[in-house]
């Protein structure tokens, strides 16, 4: 006999209540009816596209619903049996950090950048607890301790631009936990973060959750992640709940048409089948590619830190080269190096046979348009006071194409990227993530370059829009012969669309092959280690089934 779920045995800490969430003044509804239950000590996953409403829900729990712009129209929120739903502005602030609390996606803008963090986990106590100064510093240098930060005495000074991502992120953990809360919403905590600092931070919010009984309602795009953490998981679609089950059943027999999409469009691990290298035109050689930054200390020490060290690689015509790693690792400084937006301190960059490392700025200019960028974020890259055509022309008109030639062809690029004609009338805002995307891909081809750098440019986007942009990319390459270098900390992705991969580490390259020897049968510790990092990655997500060990990690697992 199976054995009962929490939920059957003790009283949900969160029930949601056939919940509607809308626009006051359209009186459109963002959430519609949405109902789901967490027991204690249970992590219920809430997945679905950008846009779903899973957010909202977050929001709408914790009481922080923008005013004027988003109102609970109907419907309940219980938090161990307390409703919320109506609760005046003074419970809802007593309720937040002692009952229940909220990781957010990015911790940099999370915390105050001027004061050091430790002040900031004690503003917590302040506001809750009697405590006296040394007590409530104890109590969060010993919650610092539990959340495996180094040196906390240092890290208890430093202010949130001193820490890298992952230790940013255990303080806004510390933070949440601080006073034992009952509920924990994390959400989309580990987005930004490489494999190896997602695997950390994950870990140790199930650790924390198991020490202290909490349960977490875990908001995330990535099923990798649902797979590694989830108790039940919840999907949601255009403000509505399509499906909630157990994990088991939800990875191997998901009921709806939706949840089914949502899994297929996750990409597998196991690298494409690698495509025939023809002795094709290099169009992009790097040789012995280092980049140092120096700086000088308070008492006028120089210091060096070594970013990118003898980096060695060439690119083909309508080939794809990866570069894997985790933050810190060097993979934009090369990125960035490559495309001459900051000089390297030695080595060889050639586009085609022209030397481009030591050219000058002026010198430089008329190669400029032969190498092109895609950055992670389209809406900070796009001008948002101008229209899409006139952003897609600009490149083009600065390089002597008449006005009238260079709208042309940023309207004739819109189907190219699968956009309507009359979206060149348009301006930023006024599309999605991955239209915007899609629309930076358009301004760099709008150049004609023999090269596209692509810098984490698919990372922000979910599943489903990730993978339509990594057809169109594969779709354009196939089309045009043109070469990309792709920079990203996701696995999954490079598996799909690299031919060949560079994984480096701490500024150097420890390993480069094709994608099927590299991702298949690593030689590097390294490269073993990221993989086994790699979220969900017992799981073939497509077919709905569990997948055996791969032979060259099976023994490291």
């Amino acid at each position: 006999m199976s054995e009962p779920h929490p939920t059957d045995i003790a009283a949900p800490v969160l029930s949601i209540s056939n919940l509607s969430v809308q626009l006051p003044v359209q009186k459109h509804r963002v959430l519609d009816g949405i109902s789901l239950d967490i027991a204690p000590g249970e992590t219920l996953c809430l997945v679905g596209e950008s846009g779903s409403g899973k957010s909202v829900t977050s929001l709408a729990v914790m009481g922080l619903l923008p005013k004027k712009v988003l109102a609970v129209s109907g419907g309940s929120i219980r938090l161990e049996g307390e409703e919320l739903v109506g609760a005046g502005d003074a419970r809802l602030r007593a309720l937040r950090a002692s009952r229940m609390a909220m990781i957010f996606q990015e911790p940099m803008t999370a915390l105050n950048p001027v004061f050091p963090v430790g002040q900031q986990i004690e503003e917590v106590l302040k506001t809750h607890l009697d405590l006296s100064a040394r007590a409530r510093r104890e109590k969060v240098l010993a919650m610092m301790e539990q959340v495996h930060l180094p040196n906390i005495e240092r890290v208890y000074a430093s202010y949130p631009h001193q820490l890298s991502g992952g230790q940013r992120q255990r303080i806004m953990i510390a933070m949440a936990l601080i006073l034992d809360p009952k509920l924990l919403i994390a959400d989309e905590p580990t987005t930004a973060l490489d494999v190896t600092t997602q695997k950390q931070i994950l870990k140790l919010i199930k650790e924390l959750q198991q020490r202290m009984g909490t349960s977490v309602l875990f908001i995330t795009h990535d099923m990798g992640v649902v797979a590694d953490i989830a108790d039940r998981v919840c999907v949601m679609n255009h403000g509505q709940v399509v499906e909630t089950g157990a994990l088991d059943a939800i990875l191997r027999s998901p009921r709806e048409d939706y949840t089914r999409r949502l899994l297929g469009a996750v990409p597998s691990l196991t690298p494409r089948p690698p495509r025939p290298d023809a002795a094709r035109e290099k169009v992009l050689s790097v040789s012995e590619l280092a980049k140092t930054y120096a700086s000088r200390s308070l008492f006028g020490q120089r210091r060096e830190t070594v970013a990118a060290d003898a980096v060695s690689f060439t690119l083909g015509r309508g080939r794809t080269l990866g570069i894997v790693g985790e933050s810190g690792s060097g993979k934009s400084t090369v990125a960035r190096c490559v495309m001459r937006l900051i000089d390297p301190t030695s080595g060889s960059i050639r586009l085609g046979a022209q030397e481009v490392s030591d050219l000058s700025p002026a010198a430089l200019r008329p190669f400029r348009k032969r190498i092109q960028m895609i950055f992670q974020d389209p809406y900070r890259s796009l001008n948002p006071r101008i229209t899409v055509g006139d952003s897609i022309a600009e490149g083009p008109r600065n390089f002597g194409v008449p006005a009238a030639e260079a709208h042309k062809r940023a309207r004739d690029l819109m189907p190219l990227v699968g956009l309507p004609d009359d979206a060149v009338e348009r301006f930023p805002h006024q599309f999605s993530g991955g239209q915007r995307q899609r629309i930076a891909i358009a301004r760099a081809l709008a150049m004609e370059p023999d090269v596209l750098v692509a810098d984490e440019a698919v990372s922000a986007l979910d599943v489903s829009v990730q993978a339509q942009v990594l057809d169109l990319l594969a779709g354009l390459q196939a089309r045009l012969g043109i070469a990309i270098l792709f920079i990203t900390h996701d696995l999954r992705v490079a598996a799909q669309i690299c031919d060949d991969v560079v994984v480096m580490h701490k500024g150097r390259i420890v390993e480069h092959g094709t994608a099927a020897e590299v991702l298949a049968h690593p030689r590097a510790d390294y490269t073993r280690e990221l993989l086994l990092a790699a979220p969900g990655r017992h799981w073939d997500f497509a077919n709905f089934r569990p997948l055996a060990p791969a032979p060259a990690l099976a023994a490291d697992a």
